[in-house]
């Protein structure tokens, strides 16, 4: 088996690896050298880490850091290249629970019960990995990248990194000058001439000049080091825990001198663990057993509608009004904050001068943006990145968008249009006319087909490759193609169809009767089957492979099905829900009531958020990856959202949830936080 390119170990103390991952970011440069010279290429600095078991340098055990140059160049670090070692230490346990009480004379009590176990947090890795020469480090070296284990299943995932640190090599010193060119040496004298008239004698030839010398070779780069050593509890570490200091060996000595410290950082212990509680009275109650180390936070239960948090501490939003819980001042690196909403008002991260919040990954929201005018709009669809949209307004026009919503386009004529449909890539598009015909597009909308007869179409839906269409009339019948519209067929029966959903390759269909059943099709519509029961069913929408499934009832409930239409669950409340709108694989649902909010799910419509204020909306649309959202008001405007990569820096800058979504929370230094764990799909602005 190949010997494997990088190395991953676990450490519990995960504030103290986060900030030694930031530490080993500082790399030291080099000096001049000579002309010939070339430093030698072995010159690589090398880390090695391994556990350490419980001992005198580590109580509770922990991780040994060694470092150092490679001189031999066999990319090994051996023990007699070690010139730095540091130990990053496990917290203690948890306090023994306390001994229950003696019972008064008489039958025997019965025992005591354990004590509580405390929980475990999650584990920390570190990834080591070689970096090639470039902006991080100059002449190459190690990328250490660090973060919590969130699925545990012991490999660190990228979605999982939170922080990055660099391990640099020295770089090359530069080129010698060349030596001096000798000067050259004298032309002999001419001989005279004879008195014969015979030649004279030939002049002596010139001695050679001496070669210039090499220059001196450069002094090697200098090294970076790192030293770890125990901080008492106090002002830097409540509980304790190690000072990192680090800087540039300028003297060489392979020692971190205290006139070469440029950086001190401190890694301290969570909290202890609660004590395990004492068992109940009796005539010889047992002692507790001993519980394993707690979280390390406090919840505090929040009734007020704001609050200023303390580090390491949860907030239970616990009121029927919004509560703002705002951030910290001067939090430490690594201290967590944690928000749960638990009353009706949710809750609000409120940011103070400079503080922001990372939200990459974490399906978080943007407030929803008005664009365009007030019409009566009546279908909206968008490509799979959400960046080409196309919408319909009734007795309108037409429109189009090619950067997420944020200008529009009228195409063709005013008509009564009603549905709308785009492929994958916005290219082919396929629009119906309620009293009139099919129209489609093969251009991104800038001109239109009429296609078959004049009927008073509905919906109409697309697979991504636009070559499969399904059409439903109102009164009518359901209608297929599959040559983009060119040619269309009519199947199932005759009802007051109000809404069609596809599936990615456009075989497996699910349609609405207004007043009627739900019915499925596996067969790209050639066959229907009746599916729950008669109700005022309005929109539809289906994951790509056709198994998820989601309709509204207008003055009804919200179902769900995961099994392809079989079987339905209701649900969130009854509203005059009149659209819905999924993303590919299902788990993320956007749902509109008219005269009502927009609504959100993040778990296949388990739960749901309310979004944004009351208005007449009509429908919703969603990117496959359901981030990027736009919705339509009939006689009002386009509203798009999408989700966030950061907050706002500064006071303007928030991130809040509803009842029952929650967020964690950790401090990574520069006014920055970042997400490390959420509940719910979160708004952030």
């Amino acid at each position: 088996m190949p010997r494997p390119s990088f190395l991953q170990i676990r450490i519990v103390n995960a504030a103290a690896l986060l900030s030694l991952a930031f530490l080993l970011g500082a790399c030291g440069g080099g000096a001049a050298g000579g002309d010939t010279a070339t430093l030698n290429a072995t010159h690589i600095a090398r880390v090695r880490i391994a556990a350490e078991a419980p001992g005198d340098n580590c109580t509770a055990g922990g991780s040994r850091i060694v470092s150092g140059v490679d001189s031999n160049g066999d990319g090994v670090l051996s023990d007699s290249e070690i010139t730095t070692v540091q130990y990053v230490c496990n917290g203690a346990p948890g306090v023994a629970g306390a001994v229950g009480a003696t019972g008064a004379v008489g039958s025997a009590g019965p025992a005591g019960a354990n004590g509580a176990t405390g929980s475990d947090g999650l584990s920390t890795l570190v990834l080591m990995t070689n970096e090639p020469a470039g902006s991080n480090c100059a002449s190459g070296g190690k990328k250490l990248s660090a973060g919590k284990d969130a699925n545990g299943n012991g490999i660190l995932e990228s979605s999982e990194v939170s922080s990055v640190g660099y391990v640099c090599n020295g770089s090359d010193g530069a080129t010698g000058a060349a030596g001096a060119t000798g000067a050259a040496g004298a032309t002999g004298a001419t001989g005279a001439t004879g008195a014969t008239g015979s030649g004279g004698a030939t002049g002596a030839t010139g001695s050679t000049g001496a070669s210039g010398t090499n220059g001196t070779n450069g002094t090697n780069g200098l090294n970076t080091l790192i030293a770890v050593v125990a901080e008492s509890a106090g002002v830097n570490c409540a509980y304790g825990g190690n000072q990192v200091t680090s800087g540039l060996d300028s003297n060489g000595n392979g020692v971190l001198d205290a006139g070469e410290v440029t950086t001190t950082s401190y890694l301290c212990h969570g909290a202890p663990g609660a004590t395990g509680a004492a068992g109940p009275s009796g005539a010889t109650g047992a002692t507790g057993a001993t519980g394993p180390a707690g979280p390390g936070v406090t919840w505090v239960d929040v009734s007020s509608t704001s609050v200023l948090a303390q580090s390491n501490t949860g907030y239970l939003a616990d009121n029927a009004a919004q509560v703002s819980v705002t951030l910290p001042a001067a939090p430490a690196l690594g201290d967590v904050v944690r928000v749960s909403g638990v009353g009706t008002g949710g809750w609000k991260v409120s940011q103070q001068a400079g503080q922001s919040i990372v939200t990459s990954g974490v399906p978080t929201a943007s407030a929803w943006s008005p664009h365009e005018q007030n019409r009566s709009w009546t279908g909206i669809a968008s490509s799979t990145d959400g960046s080409k949209l196309v919408a319909a307004a009734n007795n309108g026009q037409l429109y189009t968008s090619s950067d997420s919503g944020a200008s529009w386009t009228p195409r063709d004529s005013s008509r009564s249009w009603y549905g709308v449909a785009s492929s994958a890539d916005g290219s082919k598009l396929v629009a119906v006319v309620y009293g009139g015909q099919i129209y489609t597009s093969t251009d991104s909308g800038a001109s239109w087909t009429p296609r078959d007869s004049s009927r008073n179409w509905y919906a109409v839906a697309s697979s991504t490759d636009g070559s499969k269409l399904v059409a439903v009339e109102y009164g009518g019948q359901i209608y297929t193609s599959t040559d983009s519209g060119a040619t269309w067929t009519a199947n199932g029966p005759a009802a007051s169809w109000r809404s069609v959903a596809s599936s990615a390759d456009g075989s497996e269909l699910v349609a609405a009767v207004n007043g009627g059943q739900l019915y499925t099709s596996v067969d790209s519509g050639t066959s229907w089957t009746a599916r729950d029961s008669s109700r005022n069913w309005y929109v539809v929408a289906s994951s790509n492979d056709g198994s998820k499934l989601v309709a509204v009832v207008y003055g009804g409930q919200i179902y769900t099905s995961t099994d392809s239409g079989v079987s339905w669950t209701p649900r969130e409340s009854i509203r005059n829900w009149s659209g819905v709108a999924s993303s590919s694989d299902g788990s993320r649902l956007v749902a509109v009531a008219a005269g009502g909010q927009i609504y959100t799910s993040s778990d296949s419509g388990v739960s749901w958020a309310p979004r944004d204020s009351n208005r007449n909306w009509y429908t919703v649309a969603s990117s496959a990856d359901g981030i990027h959202l736009v919705a339509v008001v009939y006689s009002g405007q386009i509203y798009s959202a999408s989700t966030l990569n950061t907050t706002t820096a500064g006071t303007a800058g928030s991130l809040s949830g509803a009842q029952y979504e929650a967020v964690e929370l950790q401090y990574a230094g520069n006014g920055t936080f970042l997400v490390i764990s959420y509940v719910g799909a979160l708004l952030g602005q």
